[in-house]
Parts: structure tokens; sequence; C-alpha cells
């Protein structure tokens, strides 16, 4: 099986669209056995989502697995968007869903999750407090803004080097999903339990999560201002769970727009790469 795989899409992002019109072009004269998405092609809102995913022209099965992007909204409930709008609209535009139901061909199985974080990929040296990850928001940032003083004056004191750290994660802007970070991990891992279960049977199984499940799929460090948002870029528990299962033979996912590959145990793991600036999709044979 030949897998066109590409992700980080964001075609309602001006800079961006340009950029994902043309990567897809060239997947479309590419050619494969079946098409997969992983996730950020566009925010939840508009139509942005349906304008990109009309573009692929292809007449295998497309897969299509959402990011946090998808989720970002003005609306009351992103929860509602990930479990009822965003699984029908695709649907109708002649998409599979991949976290719904795994897709199998013969003794292939193709899973798909939108992954999340728990800060466990958080970066210890920072010493930021977790109430600062739980709000989306670094220690300088929230002195600035008076909506976040609370923070400042938590049970633990802020480092001083903390508080020269200005950055904001704009899920906590954007997502509204009612429950806590953690919480809505915790679901989104018995559900790839679930379908990883109920593949044991087959000899090779391909997991495409958009958060990072690895730390060794990480990118490298830059500094404080962008340590910060480490926190946000994956689990370290997706992974875990992930290697319970041997017939895990490959592992996609996106997110951070930094590729890099790894060969951990049995799985040939792989973040795509794709981002603002830049455009990438790969080809997977399995």
């Amino acid at each position: 099986m030949r897998l066109l795989v590409t992700a980080d899409l964001h075609y309602n992002h001006a800079r961006s669209k340009a950029l994902a019109e043309d990567l897809i072009e060239q997947m479309n004269a590419a050619g494969g056995d079946v098409l997969l998405v992983v996730g950020d092609t566009a925010v939840g809102d508009g139509n942005a989502l349906e304008q990109c995913l009309s573009r692929f022209r292809f007449s295998g099965p497309k897969l299509f697995v959402a990011g946090n992007h998808e989720l970002w909204t003005f609306g009351p409930d992103s929860y509602e968007l990930l479990s009822v709008s965003l699984p029908q609209r695709v649907a109708n535009l002649g998409w599979q869903w991949l976290q719904a139901e795994p897709f199998v061909a013969g003794d292939i199985a193709l899973l798909g999750n939108i992954g999340w974080y728990d800060y466990s990929f958080a970066v210890p040296e920072l010493q930021i407090p977790r109430r600062f990850y739980e709000h989306g928001i670094s220690p300088g940032a929230a002195a600035r803004l008076s909506e976040f003083s609370h923070l400042s004056h938590g049970t633990d004191e802020v480092p001083e080097h903390a508080g020269e750290i200005v950055a904001r994660w704009n899920d906590a802007k954007f997502v509204r999903l009612h429950r806590s970070d953690e919480a809505f991990l915790d679901e989104l891992l018995d559900v790839m339990r679930r379908q990883l279960e109920s593949v044991r049977t087959a000899k090779h199984v391909v997991m495409a999560v958009h958060h990072i499940p690895f730390a060794e799929l990480l990118p490298p460090r830059r500094g404080a201002q962008w340590d910060f948002a480490r926190a946000y870029l994956g689990s370290r528990r997706m992974g875990e769970l992930i290697r319970e299962f041997e017939n895990v033979g490959h592992v996609l996912c996106g997110h951070s727009h930094f590729a890099v590959e790894r060969q951990i145990d049995q799985i040939r793991a792989i973040n795509i790469g794709s981002g603002y600036r830049s455009k990438r999709f790969v080809t997977v044979e399995v």
C-alpha cells in the first residue's frame, strides 16, 4: 500500500493558502493508494476546510484526522465540533473521519486520533508552575494582562527568569472543551486504546495522530520563548500507549511544523513537518 500523507495545511491562513494549493496539486499528480491528512487543515469556523479538502482529486480512499486548529472557534463548543459537526462535514465531502473508525485493507489497518497535550513535554528548566500552562500563558505575559494577574500569586513562586518569558498558546483563547486538557487527553487515549485493541489481528498498523506522541519527534530547543510552547506539542502517554501494541509499524504526526523521522523500537515514526511558510508531504510504503 502506498500512502500519501500531509499535515498542517492551514488553508485559512493568508500566507499559507497558496502554498497549500501548490502542495495539493503535487499530491494530485503523485499517485498512490490511500490519501491521509493529519490535522490542522483549517479552523472549524467558516468553510475553509471544505474549500481545502475539495481541491484534492484522488480516486482512492481519503482519510482525515483533525488537529487543534479544527477546534478553533468563536462559538461556544469545540467539543461539539469534534464529536458531531466536523465528522459530518468531512463525510459529506467523501472523506473518512479516521478517529471514528479504522480503515482496514487486507492485513493493514490505519487508525487516527487528534491527540492532545498534558504538559508532559514542558521544559523543567523553565520552572513555570503548572497553572500558567493550564491557562495557556507564560508568567511574563500574565503579568502584563490584568485578567491573569491572579496567576502570579500561587503557592509556588515564579522564578525571576520565568517572569521574562512572554508567550501565549492560542488554543486557550479559541478552543472551548469544557474540560481540562488532561481530561480531554484521557478521553482520547480511551478512544485510541479501543481502536488499537480492535485491530490486534492486523499484521501492520499505521497510527496517525496530529499531536506528537514521542519525545524523539520534538523540534530542537530554540530558547525560552519557544520552549514554553513545547508543553502543548503532545504527550508522552500517547507514545507509551502506542508502544504497547507490537503490530504498530508506523506512527505519523504533525503539529510542530518540524520534519523529523526516527526509528523507535519496531515503529517508523515520522513528523510530516509542514508549516505556514513551507508545505511537505511524504510517501509511505506499507
